[in-house]
C-alpha cells in the first residue's frame, strides 16, 4: 500500500469513473485499474463495483475511503509542518571532525543547508583531542572523533555514539617492496621508512608501538596530505591510516589507483570506534537533532 493508491481510490470515488479519474490524475486507465486491483488484493476487500451509475464504492469500500481521506489529510498536515520547519528554522551549528570522515560531513551539510538556509554553519577540521577540548569550552556543538585509549574518559563527560568500528591498515605504492607481502609485520616497521599523518590517534598508536617493539623508522610526520602523497608516489615510504579513510571519498582520493592496502600483523592494532560526540543535553537542540538524524543516514549509505 502506498500514498498514490489512496489518492487513486478517493479520486475514483469522487468521479465515479476510472477514465475521468485517470485523466485527473495524469495516469493511464490500465495503470489506475491495476493499482486498485493490487490494493484490493492486499486488503482482501473489494472496494468498487461497476454499475450503470458508474464505478461506485462497496459498503466496505465506503468505510475504508473515509479512513483513507483521514490518512491523506494527516500526511498533508505532516508535510506542511515539515515545510514550516525548513522555512523558520534558524540558528547556529558548529561542527568539527578529524580529517578522515570530513567527506561524510560535507555531504550531509550540503543537503542540510539546502533545506535549512537560515541555519549558519561553521565547520572545523582538527584532531580528536582538540575536538574534545573545544566541546569542553562550548566552542563546538558536535564532533566526529576516533575513541581510543587516551579518550576513554569522553564517555563519562559527553554523549558518544558509535558509527563504525575502524582498524589501522598500511597503504603504500603498488611498486613498493611491501606490496608483494600478504601483510606488514612488526619488523617491517623497523626495516622500511614510513611517513605519518599528524593525527593524534596515529601518533598515539606509534608511541605505543615504540614502547612495545622499539621505535619505527619514521622519516617524518606532517599534517600536509600532499607531503604524505608525494612520499608514497616516490616509493620513499609507506604509511598507516584507519581503513574507513579509503572508503567513499578520502583525503587520499587522487592516489587510490596507485595504492596497495595491507593488513598489519601487529597485536596492538585493535579496533577503535569512530563516532560523534556531543554534550549530554544536545537532544534539546532541534537543529542538532535534525543534523544528527541526517548524518546517521549518510553514514549508513556510505559504509
Amino acid at each position: 500500500m502506498n500514498i498514490d493508491q489512496l489518492e487513486y481510490i478517493l479520486e475514483i470515488a469522487k468521479t465515479r469513473s476510472l477514465s475521468a479519474a485517470a485523466n485527473n490524475l495524469y495516469v493511464s486507465v490500465p495503470a489506475l485499474s491495476q493499482a486498485v486491483t493490487h490494493l484490493e488484493t492486499e486488503l482482501e476487500v473489494k472496494l468498487f463495483e461497476r454499475s450503470r451509475a458508474g464505478t461506485v464504492p462497496t459498503a466496505e469500500g465506503q468505510a475504508l475511503l473515509q479512513r483513507a481521506a483521514v490518512i491523506l489529510e494527516k500526511i498533508r498536515e505532516f508535510k506542511e509542518e515539515a515545510r514550516s520547519f525548513s522555512e523558520t528554522l534558524s540558528g547556529e551549528l558548529r561542527l568539527a571532525a578529524i580529517p578522515g570522515p570530513m567527506s561524510h560531513l560535507v555531504k550531509t551539510l550540503a543537503g542540510f543547508k539546502r533545506d535549512y538556509p537560515n541555519v549558519r554553519i561553521e565547520v572545523s577540521e582538527m584532531s580528536s583531542q582538540e575536538i574534545i577540548r573545544d566541546l569542553e569550552q562550548h566552542k563546538v556543538d558536535l564532533g566526529l572523533i576516533v575513541l581510543y585509549e587516551d579518550l576513554k574518559h569522553v564517555r563519562d563527560q559527553f554523549e558518544f555514539v558509535k558509527v563504525i568500528d575502524a582498524k589501522l591498515i598500511c597503504f603504500l605504492n603498488k611498486s613498493h617492496r611491501l606490496a608483494h607481502q600478504q601483510a606488514v609485520r612488526i619488523e617491517d616497521f623497523h626495516r622500511y621508512p614510513m611517513v605519518l599523518y599528524k593525527e593524534d590517534y596515529l601518533i598515539w598508536f606509534m608511541e605505543q608501538f615504540g614502547r612495545l617493539h622499539g621505535p619505527a623508522n619514521v622519516v617524518f610526520t606532517s599534517n600536509n596530505v600532499n607531503a604524505i602523497i608525494g612520499a608514497l608516489r616516490e616509493e620513499m615510504a609507506f604509511s598507516i591510516g584507519l581503513d574507513y579513510t579509503f572508503r567513499n571519498g578520502s583525503v587520499y582520493e587522487g592516489l587510490t589507483e596507485d595504492m596497495a592496502y595491507k593488513e598489519m600483523e601487529v597485536p596492538s592494532n585493535l579496533p577503535v570506534q569512530l563516532g560523534w560526540v556531543t554534550h549530554r543535553n544536545a537532544a534539546e537542540s532541534r537543529i542538532l537533532k535534525l543534523f544528527i538524524d541526517r548524518l546517521k543516514l549518510q553514514f549508513l549509505n556510505d559504509t
